[in-house]
């Protein structure tokens, strides 16, 4: 059997090991510096080691690049100011001997570099030979056919000389092997674990790549050259570069070499947008039917070029952004024809059926790109429907915001007018409704996605609120009709807003309705009031279903004080009068709070009654007895709360609101005496340091006495200072010694402080007249004199005086 050391043993032979380690370890790392030192190169004669020799900043074939590119280029500009400017000295055989031999010989040299390994100096020299073949061809139409037409020769030129070069780079290798492309291009398997897929073929090794290229991008001419120059239309141009963005799309698709794969897509995505672009801007404009067909074959066309580039490309997202491009293309070119067949009204629907539509492929069997690209390209139609009917929506539910400087001037005629008081009626928004009805509609039929369908009818359901909204507007129904319909919107929302459907969204709906149609009921009297108290009790009646009570309960409250001020002004009350009627919400949500106990209503209903007792102060203000009576009231509410085993602290408010009541009713009085002010203050204060003291022996005396006797002493001061009369100072002395003396009795900093500095300054200011006379009774010299024999006797008991100050700053501060 294996034998177990106890732990103690065991940790023993643990730290011997861990110092056998450590030893070992400094051994090898001494040996380890020995060897690098005795390694390391002697100093040279002349110093130390000179420092290692820079990288270079380039490569050598870099360096030959840059060389064999500058080259290229200074001998094309040179070739280009010969055909220019000096073909004039030289007859037709000269011309035609010397620009063909010197295009042989740059067209035939790269063939021999080649064959000896200088790829980088063929493709030079093949580059200034396709450089002056343009130029053999621009100097065969200034020599032989200076009268053809210059767009028409350009055309053909570019033609043949596509055809030239792309022959050229055939026979000198541009493309590998069939047997390397075999397969290429095609569409990769999905299940491709594990496996290495191998590497998409460029050109062979020994062959030119840049004659190819060149072909391609000169291949983009032809067609919109030939166009031009034949004066055709604009649809023709358009065709002519869709054209050609779609044989672009084909090379890029099939061919094996990256650098042709490269420029075709330029060209494909150039000529492609361009083309689009153009026929989007015929299908706009087009006048009629016939027109917008004609435009649409053009951006189906287009449509195809991209769909079909989606589903050959072997990159998912690159597949679905094109689809992406593809589906809205088809949107443009269909939706312009219902655009020009149907009313201005139907533009947008007509649009939007077009995007509803592509909606059919997502189910087909396509690629999963092409089908996401197609969806996403449904989603972008409708989403921009549905932005274009946002204005209406907006002025359906901030319009009635108007009606508050208009407030009981007189009921209008149909909705339309209700909503349209400061802000105008968009145009040929008619059909918005049907817009925001499909849309609701397609979000409920086609998401049906686990992880986005609730986001999908919450979405739905703020649409078909929307449609509801704008409903009575759009058909111009009576004033009363519209707002029995947001009415029964608000019902309806709150209604849905069931606890199985923890949204806030109804309830959030339901509010913003609930808000719209208060608006929109203040253009009548009678329609105001009634409208107020029946949101006031549907809030009520909807806070007590379960998950409703912190909104519904705070919102009945609310149109409550909304429904008091309009009693009010209903039975011609002013404001101050009113403002008893408003009382009567603070004083419910009170009762229903101490109800309510610790539910979550509590809190809302709390702050909403404290906004609405705020109110009732704010009506008053112009009335100061009115105002202190309302103060009062209001801490009468505030003290029946604080009885609250959790709302003790509710009676600081109180006491603070019947403290502003009594200087409020005093300042009506007319009572100018501010002792009358902080007497109120200073008693409860000093009750409430004493009980603190008392419960907390600890406790400061500054903290429980010094606010208290601040608040009086202060301000008596300072109206002693300036009073001419004798009683103040006398009553403010006694009672600065009373404080004193209790302080002193009960060993207590803040009472002797205080009171002795009060006592102090006020008999400073009794003793001042009469210091005044003494001084100016005593010769000039008798003030310096009496200065220098203080500064005397201070100097002369200065460390008796240091010490006394010691005592003095002790026994303060044994005090508590």
């Amino acid at each position: 059997m294996t034998h177990i050391p106890p732990p103690a043993e065991e940790l023993r032979l643990l730290d011997a090991e861990l110092r056998q380690l450590d030893a070992r370890r400094a051994i090898l790392l001494a040996r380890r510096a020995w060897l690098i030192t005795t390694l390391q190169p002697p100093p040279g004669p002349h110093g130390p080691q000179a420092a290692p020799a820079r990288r270079p900043e380039t490569t050598a074939p870099g360096v030959q690049n840059v060389l064999l590119l500058l080259g290229g280029i200074l001998l094309t500009v040179a070739a280009v100011a010969f055909t220019v400017v000096s073909w004039g000295h030289l007859g037709i055989a000269g011309r035609a001997l010397v620009l063909g031999a010197v295009t042989l010989a740059a067209l035939g040299t790269p063939a021999l570099l080649l064959g000896r390994g200088l790829r980088s100096t063929a493709e030079s020299v093949a580059g200034l030979g396709l450089a002056l073949t343009v130029l053999d061809v621009y100097a065969l139409h200034e020599v032989a056919l200076p009268d053809t037409d210059g767009l028409g020769y350009a055309a053909i030129a570019s033609a043949v000389l596509a055809v030239v070069w792309t022959a050229y780079g055939l026979a000198l290798g541009g493309l590998p092997s069939p047997l390397a492309t075999t397969g290429l291009r095609l569409r990769r398997p999905a299940t491709t674990t594990g496996l290495r897929l191998p590497r998409p073929a460029t050109a062979t090794a020994n062959g030119l790549r840049l004659p190819l290229p060149a072909a391609l991008a000169t291949a983009q001419l032809p067609l919109l050259l030939m166009a031009v120059a034949a004066d055709a239309g604009a649809r023709t141009v358009t065709a002519a570069l869709l054209v050609t963005a779609a044989f672009d799309t084909l090379v890029a698709l099939r061919m094996p070499v990256k650098s042709l794969r490269v420029v075709a897509a330029v060209g494909a995505y150039g000529m492609g947008g361009w083309g689009t672009f153009a026929a989007g801007w015929l299908s706009w404009t087009a006048s009629g039917p016939s027109a917008a067909a004609r435009a649409a074959a053009l951006l189906l066309l287009a449509a195809a070029i991209a769909l079909a580039a989606a589903w050959h490309t072997p990159r998912p997202n690159v597949a679905t952004g094109t689809a992406v491009a593809g589906g809205l293309i088809t949107v443009v070119g269909l939706g312009g024809v219902l655009r020009a067949s149907l009313p201005d009204d139907w533009t947008v629907p007509g649009y939007l059926v077009c995007g509803v539509a592509l909606l059919a492929v997502v189910r087909t069997g396509f690629p999963e790109p092409l089908r996401r690209g197609l969806a996403w390209a449904s989603g972008s139609v409708q989403a921009l429907a549905v932005m274009w009917a946002l204005p209406l929506v907006a002025v359906a539910l901030l319009g009635p915001v108007g009606w508050a400087e208009k407030i009981w001037s007189g009921a209008p005629a149909t909705a339309r007018d209700a909503v349209t008081i400061d802000v105008p009626w968009p145009a040929d928004a008619a059909t918005a409704p049907l817009v925001l009805a499909l849309v609701a509609g397609v979000l409920v039929v086609a998401v049906r996605a686990t992880d986005w369908r609730p986001q999908a009818l919450t979405c739905a359901l703020t649409l078909i609120w929307a449609t509801v909204l704008v409903l009575p507007a759009i058909l111009e129904l009576p004033y009363a009709v519209g707002l029995l319909v947001q009415g029964c919107t608000t019902v309806a929302a709150l209604a849905y807003a069931r606890p199985s459907r923890p949204q806030t969204a109804p309830l959030l709906l339901a509010l913003l309705t609930s808000l719209s149609l208060a608006f929109l009921s203040l253009a009548s009297e009678g329609a105001t009031l009634t409208v107020l108290a029946v949101l006031a009790a549907l809030f009520a009646a909807a806070a007590w279903r379960p998950g409703l009570g912190p909104v519904a309960a705070p919102a009945s409250l609310a149109y409550a004080t909304a429904l008091a001020c309009a009693a009010g002004g209903s039975l011609g009350w002013q404001p101050q009068q009113t403002a008893l009627l408003v009382l009567v919400v603070p004083v419910g949500a009170a009762l229903l709070a101490a109800r309510l106990g610790g539910s979550s209503m509590t809190v809302p209903v709390e702050i909403t009654g404290a906004a609405a007792g705020l109110l009732a102060i704010g009506l008053t203000v112009t009335d100061p007895p009115m105002l202190a009576l309302l103060m009062a009231l209001c801490g009468v509410i505030a003290a029946g709360t604080a009885v609250r085993e959790d709302r003790r602290s509710v009676g600081y408010a109180a006491a603070a609101l019947f403290l502003l009541a009594t200087w409020v009713r005093l300042a009506v009085w007319g009572v100018g005496s501010p002792e009358a002010y902080t007497l109120p203050v200073t008693v409860p204060a000093l009750l409430v340091g004493a009980l603190r003291r008392r419960k907390d022996p600890a406790v400061s005396s500054w903290t429980a006495y010094g606010p208290g006797l601040s608040i009086t002493l202060v301000p008596s001061l300072v109206a002693a200072w300036g009073d001419a009369h004798w009683l103040r100072p006398l009553l403010l002395g006694a009672a600065a010694l009373l404080v004193t003396l209790a302080g002193a009795r009960h060993r207590l900093q803040a009472p002797l402080v205080l009171g002795g500095t009060v006592l102090t300054l006020d008999a400073l200011h009794e003793l001042a007249p009469y210091l005044v006379q003494v001084v100016d009774a005593l010769p000039r010299w008798v003030p310096p004199a009496l200065a220098g024999l203080l500064l005397l006797a201070l100097g002369a008991t200065y460390e008796q005086r240091i010490r006394d100050a010691r005592r003095v700053r002790e026994v303060l501060g044994r005090m508590s």
